[in-house]
């Protein structure tokens, strides 16, 4: 299984709170179309501060990157794209496989 983790940082002119909102209420409701995803996670920051790199990470679970980039093909992943990119300054996307250590 395809694990990818999306480090995100904010536009800095976005207060941490609009931020926030947008992360855990709006945008999941973008994310939770695309086909083919098997799990959804988003996670913010509790403070802001200038010398942070990322303010949120998401992460997505897809069985494979053939289902990851189909994904993202369709139009519902062009408007989750488009959306993240409106709020914010840069993403660093992680493809990785998850391994599980103390559950």
């Amino acid at each position: 299984m395809l694990k990818v983790i999306s480090l995100l940082k904010k536009k800095s002119d976005i207060p941490l709170e609009e931020f926030r909102k947008w992360a855990l209420e709006e945008h999941p409701e973008k994310g939770k179309k695309l086909p083919g995803m098997r799990q959804y996670r988003m996670s913010v920051v509790q403070e802001d501060s200038p010398d942070l790199p990322y303010h949120a990470v998401s992460e997505f679970w897809f069985d494979d990157n053939e289902a990851r980039l189909a994904a993202f093909a369709t139009q519902q992943g062009k408007e989750a794209a488009e959306d993240a990119a409106s709020h914010c300054e840069s993403r660093v996307h992680l493809l990785t496989e998850e391994k599980v250590i103390i559950e």
